[in-house]
């Protein structure tokens, strides 16, 4: 697969992406000194800002795609690094006292498994904090799927169809609790995007869901897959101008058990 993460498309709606990491950065219990691990951490901003609020002597930002880690750089500073890995198995050495994820794990299957390698990098009085989106059951990413099982995108494909590995909020609860941690706190948080029209839902999965797709496909298929996903989307969504756009977000904290 090709890295086909578009900084500048996703960056198109930054301003609307900005809430939810200052939503998840007011989870976080502030500590002096702390080691923090940001998964996922795409162009940098979040984890810039993690490493300042949180006054931390370490924060260690770890992203899979090249083009998102070349403009994460430009943010590097004391104590602040960038480093190319992928969630599933190449995550820097713990301990750390915060582990964090904004609008990443949700690419990665089995949260299970996932979830438990998470909480055994944790220090002592350790904390999670993730958030990810939850919006698989909008038109915007059944029209993918649907889409992804039509020929000829199934043969492009090799049957490949994007699937969320997002679980509800109350099993959570339960995996977090089950892994031994506590003070775990689990809710979903809808957010309302007013986009200018409903074509530019389009536009907002482009730099996200969509990439998935683009990755597996040569450029002249994933093109007449674009064009037939916007003709398709677009009949599902409702013509108004602006378009508000629903979106629900999964968050979580959880503290290692010698809190």
């Amino acid at each position: 697969m090709s890295d086909v993460w578009n900084p500048a498309q996703y960056d198109r709606f930054q301003d609307e992406r900005r809430q939810p990491v200052k939503d998840l950065l007011g989870l976080v219990r502030r500590r002096p000194e702390v080691r923090v691990l940001d998964l996922g951490c795409g162009t940098g901003e979040p984890t810039r800002d993690a490493h300042r609020l949180l006054e931390a002597w370490e924060t260690v930002g770890v992203d899979s795609s090249p083009a998102m880690l070349a403009k994460a750089r430009a943010h590097e500073e004391s104590g602040l690094r960038f480093l190319l890995g992928d969630i599933r198995d190449s995550l820097p050495a713990g301990p750390f006292d915060v582990v964090f994820s904004n609008a990443a794990l949700h690419w990665v299957d089995d949260h299970p498994s996932l979830f438990a390698r998470l909480a055994s990098l944790l220090a002592e009085h350790g904390q999670i904090v993730v958030q990810m989106p939850a919006n698989h059951r909008h038109p915007s990413h059944l029209v993918a799927a649907e889409l992804a099982g039509e020929s000829p995108f199934r043969e492009g494909l090799g049957g490949y169809v994007l699937k969320s590995p997002v679980l509800e909020p109350e099993e959570y609860s339960r995996l977090l609790f089950d892994l031994g941690l506590r003070e775990v706190r689990v809710f979903l948080r809808v957010y309302l995007h007013v986009l200018p029209s409903a074509e530019d839902v389009v536009e907002w999965v482009k730099g996200t869901t969509l990439t998935a797709y683009e990755s597996r496909l040569p450029a002249d298929l994933y093109a007449d897959f674009l064009a037939r996903y916007r003709e398709r989307l677009l009949t599902r969504l409702e013509p108004r101008r602006p378009y508000p756009f629903t979106f629900p977000r999964v968050f979580l904290s959880a503290f290692a058990a010698n809190v």
